[in-house]
Parts: C-alpha cells; sequence; structure tokens
C-alpha cells in the first residue's frame, strides 16, 4: 500500500514537487546529524554514551545517533517537543492562549510563534547543560582553546542546530507531505536500525530472537489496525425545496478514527519521563541517594516507571483526542446545514451521541497504544535484553508516522482529483 501510494503520487507533478522537496529536507536533516561540533573530543563522549545507554538511547535514537556523538543537531527535535507538551498544558491552564486556540488559523499561529519562543529558551538552557556539566564532569572539550568560548560555541551551535531542523520541520508540514516533525523523527529513528539489527544478531538465544521478530511483525499489523480502525456515525441530511429544485436528502457518516492522536501520546509519554533522568545524568552519571531510588523508579526498567509510561500514554491519548475533536462543533455545523444522525435529536443530544461514542472509541485507541507499548517492556524483562523497550517504542513511532504520511498523501490525491474534475 505504501509503495502503490507513493507510485501514484509520483505521477502527479504538484505532490511529486513536494516529495522531492520533503527528501531533500530529511537528506539535509541526516547530513547535519553527521556533522561534528568544534571543539569537543567525540572520543570521550563515544565511552560515555557506551556505559549510559539506558534512557539515552532513546534520545540518540531520535536524533539519529548525533546525540551520543554530540553532533550539530545532537538536541535535534526533542526540545521543540518538550515546548509543545508545555504550550499544550498553558492553553488549558491559561484563559487568554484558549482564547487564541479557538480563534481558528490565526489564533493557532501566534501560539505555534510561542512554542518557537519556549524552543528556542529551552534548547539555550538544555545546551548549556549539555556542555557545562558534561565538560565539568569528563572534560569532554578541546584542551587547544579556552574553555568558557568552547562552551560558548557549543551552546550556540547546538541552539541553532534546533531550531534548524524545527525550521526543517515545519517546512516539510507547509510545502512538503506529512508532519515534519513527525517524519524527522521516523528518519533517525530508522536510520539506527542497521545498528539495532547487528546488536539483536549478537543475542545467543536464537529462539528467543524468533519469537520476537514474531511478536514485532504482529504488533506492527496491530498498529496498522488500529490505525486505520474507525467508527462510522451515519448521518442523513433534510430534504428541502429552493425554487423549483430538491436539495438534501442525501446520506454520509463522520469517520471517527480509533487512533485519533497517533503516536503522539507515546513521544509525549517517553520524553516526560525521561526528562528527570536526562538532567540529572548530565550532572552526576550515578546518582545515590533518595534521589537516586527515585530515579531508579521512574525507569520503564522498573515495574513501577513502566505502569506510569502505561498510565501516561492513556492520559496523553485522552488529552490531545479532546483538543483535536470537538463533538460540540460537529454538533453546531450538522444543524446549520440540516443534518442529524438517525434517531438523535439536533442540537444538544446529537453531541451527547457524538461526545460518547468519541469517548468510548478513544478508550480503545488508548488501551491499543498502552498494549503497544509495554509489550517491548514485557519482552525486555523476560529475555533480559537492553534497550528493547526503547527500540520497540521507536518502531511503533516510525510505523504510526509512516502509516499518518501515506493517509496525507491519498488525502491530497482525492482532493487533486476533485479539483480536476470541477475545472
Amino acid at each position: 500500500m505504501f509503495l502503490q501510494t507513493i507510485r501514484d503520487a509520483w505521477k502527479i507533478p504538484d505532490l511529486r514537487k513536494r516529495l522531492i522537496f520533503t527528501l531533500l529536507m530529511l537528506a539535509l536533516v541526516r547530513l547535519g546529524s553527521t556533522l561534528p561540533s568544534p571543539f569537543i573530543d567525540s572520543r570521550v563522549i563515544s565511552e560515555y554514551f557506551s556505559t549510559n545507554n539506558g534512557v539515552f538511547a532513546l534520545f540518540d535514537a531520535m536524533s539519529g545517533g548525533a546525540f551520543s556523538s554530540m553532533n550539530l543537531f545532537a538536541m535535534g527535535i526533542t526540545p521543540y517537543i518538550n515546548a509543545s507538551i508545555i504550550m499544550s498544558l498553558l492553553t488549558i491552564a491559561i484563559p487568554r492562549l484558549e482564547e487564541l486556540n479557538q480563534e481558528g488559523e490565526a489564533g493557532r499561529k501566534k501560539i505555534d510563534q510561542y512554542t518557537r519562543y519556549l524552543t528556542v529558551a529551552l534548547a539555550l538552557i538544555q545546551a548549556f547543560g549539555i556542555s557545562y556539566s558534561l565538560n565539568s564532569a569528563y572534560n569532554v572539550m578541546s584542551s587547544s582553546v579556552n574553555t568558557v568560548w568552547a562552551i560558548i560555541v557549543s551552546v550556540i551551535i547546538f541552539t541553532a542546530g534546533t531550531a534548524f531542523v524545527m525550521w526543517i520541520g515545519e517546512s516539510i508540514t507547509a510545502k512538503g507531505v506529512g508532519n515534519g516533525v513527525s517524519l524527522i523523527i521516523m528518519v533517525n529513528i530508522l536510520s539506527r536500525v542497521p545498528s539495532m539489527i547487528r546488536s539483536l544478531a549478537n543475542y545467543e538465544n536464537k529462539w528467543a530472537l524468533i519469537i520476537l521478530l514474531v511478536v514485532f511483525i504482529l504488533v506492527v499489523a496491530f498498529v496498522v489496525l488500529l490505525s486505520l480502525g474507525e467508527r462510522r456515525i451515519p448521518i442523513q441530511y433534510a430534504k428541502r425545496m429552493q425554487g423549483r429544485k430538491q436539495y438534501g436528502g442525501q446520506s454520509t457518516h463522520i469517520p471517527v478514527r480509533v487512533n485519533l492522536v497517533g503516536v503522539i501520546p507515546i513521544i509525549f509519554a517517553i520524553s516526560l519521563l525521561s526528562f528527570p533522568q536526562i538532567i540529572t545524568g548530565f550532572f552526576n552519571s550515578n546518582p545515590t541517594g533518595t534521589w537516586g531510588t527515585i530515579l531508579n523508579w521512574l525507569s520503564t526498567s522498573h515495574w513501577f516507571g513502566a505502569c506510569l509510561y502505561i498510565v501516561l500514554i492513556i492520559l496523553f491519548t485522552y488529552f490531545y483526542a479532546s483538543i483535536t475533536f470537538n463533538p460540540m462543533d460537529i454538533a453546531d455545523n450538522l444543524k446549520k446545514n440540516g443534518g442529524f444522525i438517525p434517531g438523535i435529536r439536533p442540537g444538544r443530544p446529537t453531541f451527547e451521541y457524538i461526545k460518547k461514542v468519541s469517548r468510548n472509541i478513544t478508550f480503545i485507541g488508548a488501551i491499543g497504544l498502552a498494549i503497544c507499548a509495554a509489550i517491548p517492556l514485557i519482552l525486555s524483562f523476560v529475555f533480559k535484553i537492553d534497550n528493547l523497550n526503547i527500540g520497540g517504542s521507536s518502531m511503533l513511532i516510525a510505523v504510526g508516522v509512516a502509516l499518518e504520511t501515506v493517509k496525507q498523501i491519498e488525502g491530497m490525491m482525492v482532493t487533486r482529483h476533485y479539483k480536476g474534475f470541477l475545472r
């Protein structure tokens, strides 16, 4: 299906330009992920991350290996994801931001602008924390230049790299195909697949590898089923006369996707759960005492951290579903256009019915995502394979993003055919 859709889209000039632009931008991301940062000893960095690969493996995968080498795009798109989480929460807590969110396209552009500013601020803080703490603990800066100057340059480079990746993501969304940020994460994850395969190939228990392969295929199939599944609410439009012509009377439906929010809950849950461990890891590679115990509990390798990870996925699924799907707007639009659900009165009853259906569907989608995220955790515990949970979550993200991109391409193709018919 994926290759067939890409092949059909390539035949359309407008979509071909969008695909080429997207591929060039993604190639630029991969190029920046391999460019070394000046004044940083990559050998020391590699040795450090080779012994601290737990939660850091996730960010290394999301940055395409740039994080473990401290290359130009070392922080990748992570600050933008964190800024998006913060702005989404503030939109609910601050009335002014909530008003902007309800103003339509102009309001959302303003919120996007605030998100960019917050991304740069978080990138500056994170870049300084990375540069200063790693140099203090492991002396990673080159001895040939002044340490203060090396840290300043590193902070500027890492922040500029994040801002550039953010710009590439937004450019892909506007001028290419798919969601730019999600595609960047997917491409970076796929670039780490060969190393994941090599690490699994060295595992001694071959029967366990066969079981893992079968389970992985089943999980991917389940993700596809979850992403494509939908509940169709039947809609009937009343007949009306205008002059001598009769309008309305058509039957259609409202498709409510089982997975309304894609893989965003998994990305945000991992980012939020890993944030304290990432910050602490730059100042103390082996924290002890009460804080060390708390961090150990927050790890997905601990039963408490794994359960919290699943709960966060469910909560984020409900949270973003409530933002992206508004039953009140759908009910109002149906009432204005003379549409109704058979057996349900227009207005408030229609709103209550759609809300109930969306809540039930969201529950199924949330549980489905939680199951997909929990299976790699269980397999990692059973077979004692390090970072299998990270690899499983990464591949779930990649599969989900690929499906969403194919859907958007198909939507563009349908829109293009309609425009051609009207002309």
